[in-house]
C-alpha cells in the first residue's frame, strides 16, 4: 500500500569511505525492491548527476539529489518528500564517507546530516576485502561516533569465501549492529568509469540494464530483504513536520503560457547532468519545457524562446558537437538575438569558439579545451550584474566539477563572484546569456527560473 511521503519507509546506504560499494548496494536495493512489486523513491546525498541515473534505471522513477550546501539544509526534508510523493519506500545513496561533507563546513552536506534531516536509519556498507576482527572495532566507531545518526545495519561487501564471512560476522556480534547482508566479489556488478566517474546511463543505456540487473541479483542472493524492509518500515515520520517541497509559489496560481513559450533544454548523450528540480520550475514558471539532442537535432525545437544547456561531457563528443553545423547556427542565432540562454559547464564548453580545436557555436570569444587538473569543490558565488538568470547580488552557492579550462577573449561581463578557495570573478554575461562553470540547485533560489522564463516572455 502507497504510504503517506512524511511517513514513507526509508533508509540510508552509506560506508565509511568512497569505494566501499554504495552505489552497487544502493541499487542493487532499489532494483530488488522494485522487483517485488515496491513503487520505490530514489535519491542521492550531494551533487552528483551520474549515480540518480542508475537509480532511475532501478526504479522507474526519475532520480533526485538531497544537497545540504546547494540547497540549505532546510530544504532536504521538503524535497525529499516531494520525491517520494506515491512510494512505498525510498532509498537514499550517500556520499563519499558517512560523516564526510563540505570542506571545513563540519557535518554540512554529508550523509550523516541527511540522514539526520529524514530521521532515516543508516545501513552501512563496508569493503571487508582486507579484514576480518578489525571490522568490528570499524563499525562500532562509526555507529558511537555520532548518537544522532542510527546505524541499523551493516551490509558486508567484497567477501572472499564462506570462512571469511563467517570471520565477520562473529567478530560483529558484539557490536550490537546487525549482519544484513554478505556478498561477494563479483565483476559482473562493475561499471565503467572514465576521467569525472562513471558512465553515464545515456551513453550505454543497454549495458546499463545489465548492470543494474546484476546488481540487484548480487543483493538478492546476499541480502535479508526482509529485514532491511522491516528496518525501513520503522523509520516513522520525517522530523519537523516538513511539507512536500512544491516548484509552484503557494500564494499565487501557476501562470499559463497560451503563446506557447517554449524552453529548450539540451539532453541525449553529451548533455545529461542536470536537476530534475529544474525542468519542473520552469514549467511552474509557465514554460514548456522541450528537450532537443545537440548530436542528433539539426534545429532547435519550434517556438523556443529560450535556451538551458546543463552539465555533461561535450569534451567526449566534441567532433559530433561540431560536426552538427546546423544546430550550431541555430544556437548563435538564438543566442545573438537576445534570447535568454542559460548555460552550466559543458553548456559553457558548447557556446564557447571551439572546445580542444573542434569549433562549437561561437557564442562566447572564448576557447575551451582538456587538462589533467580536476577542479573540484562547493562555491560560493554572488551574481556580479544583472542577467537573464539573476539579478546583481543574488547569492547561491553553487558545485564545479571538470578537467577543462576556458581562455576568454574579450566583450563579456563576469557571472559569479566566488569567494572560495580564492576569491574570483567566473563565467560570462553576454546579452541574454548566462554561461558559467558553476552547476547550481535553482530549488534553492526559484526565483531564478521565474526570471528566466519572464525574460523569455519579454525579449
Amino acid at each position: 500500500m502507497v504510504t503517506s511521503p512524511s511517513s514513507v519507509p526509508r533508509l540510508v546506504v552509506a560506508a565509511p569511505s568512497s569505494g566501499s560499494g554504495k552505489t552497487t548496494v544502493a541499487t542493487g536495493l532499489m532494483a530488488a525492491f522494485a522487483a517485488r512489486g515496491l513503487v520505490v523513491s530514489p535519491h542521492k546525498v550531494g551533487p552528483d548527476y551520474i549515480d540518480p541515473g542508475y537509480h532511475a534505471l532501478a526504479t522507474g522513477r526519475t532520480g533526485r539529489n538531497l544537497d545540504a550546501y546547494l540547497c540549505g539544509p532546510e530544504l532536504i526534508a521538503p524535497l525529499f518528500l516531494h520525491g517520494a510523493r506515491g512510494c512505498d519506500l525510498a532509498v537514499v545513496e550517500g556520499v563519499m564517507g558517512l560523516y564526510d561533507g563540505a570542506a571545513g563546513e563540519g557535518e554540512l552536506a554529508s550523509t550523516a546530516q541527511v540522514a539526520k534531516l529524514l530521521g532515516a536509519p543508516v545501513v552501512l556498507v563496508v569493503d571487508a576485502s582486507a579484514q576480518s576482527r578489525s571490522v568490528a572495532a570499524l563499525v562500532h566507531g562509526f555507529a558511537s561516533w555520532d548518537p544522532g545518526v542510527r546505524i541499523g545495519g551493516v551490509i558486508l561487501n567484497k567477501v572472499g569465501s564462506d570462512r571469511h564471512e563467517a570471520l565477520l560476522r562473529e567478530a560483529l556480534e558484539s557490536c550490537g549492529v546487525p549482519v544484513l547482508g554478505a556478498l561477494r566479489r563479483a565483476e559482473p556488478v562493475s561499471t565503467p568509469s572514465r576521467h569525472l566517474g562513471l558512465v553515464p546511463v545515456a551513453e550505454r543505456r543497454a549495458a546499463a540494464v545489465d548492470s543494474v540487473a546484476a546488481m540487484a541479483d548480487l543483493v538478492v542472493r546476499g541480502c535479508d530483504l526482509d529485514a532491511l524492509e522491516a528496518l525501513a518500515r520503522g523509520a516513522g515520520a520525517v522530523p519537523g513536520g516538513a511539507a512536500p517541497w512544491t516548484p509552484d509559489r503557494p500564494e499565487r496560481p501557476r501562470p499559463q503560457s497560451p503563446d506557447g513559450l517554449v524552453v529548450a533544454v539540451a539532453g541525449g548523450e553529451a548533455f545529461t547532468f542536470s536537476y530534475a528540480e529544474h525542468a519542473e520550475l520552469l514549467a511552474a514558471a509557465g514554460a514548456e519545457v522541450v528537450t532537443f539532442d545537440p548530436l542528433r537535432d539539426e534545429r532547435l525545437p519550434d517556438g523556443t524562446r529560450g535556451l538551458v544547456i546543463g552539465g555533461g561531457f561535450p569534451e567526449v563528443y566534441a567532433g559530433e558537437l561540431s560536426a552538427n553545423e546546423p544546430l550550431r547556427k541555430a544556437v548563435a542565432e538564438l543566442a545573438n538575438s537576445g534570447a535568454p540562454v542559460a548555460a552550466e559547464c559543458a553548456g559553457l564548453l558548447y557556446l564557447c569558439r571551439e572546445l580542444d580545436g573542434q569549433p562549437m557555436c561561437g557564442v562566447l570569444d572564448a576557447t575551451a579545451r582538456m587538462t589533467e587538473r580536476l577542479t573540484l569543490g562547493y562555491r560560493d558565488a554572488v551574481a556580479v550584474g544583472d542577467s537573464a538568470l539573476a539579478a546583481a547580488g543574488t547569492r547561491m552557492r553553487g558545485h564545479e566539477f571538470h578537467r577543462t579550462v576556458v581562455e576568454p577573449g574579450a566583450g563579456a561581463a563576469p557571472a559569479w563572484g566566488v569567494r572560495a578557495p580564492v576569491r574570483r570573478v567566473e563565467g560570462f554575461v553576454q546579452h541574454g546569456v548566462h554561461a558559467s562553470y558553476l552547476h547550481t540547485h535553482w530549488a534553492s533560489e526559484p526565483g531564478v527560473a521565474r526570471r528566466f522564463v519572464e525574460r523569455c516572455r519579454t525579449s
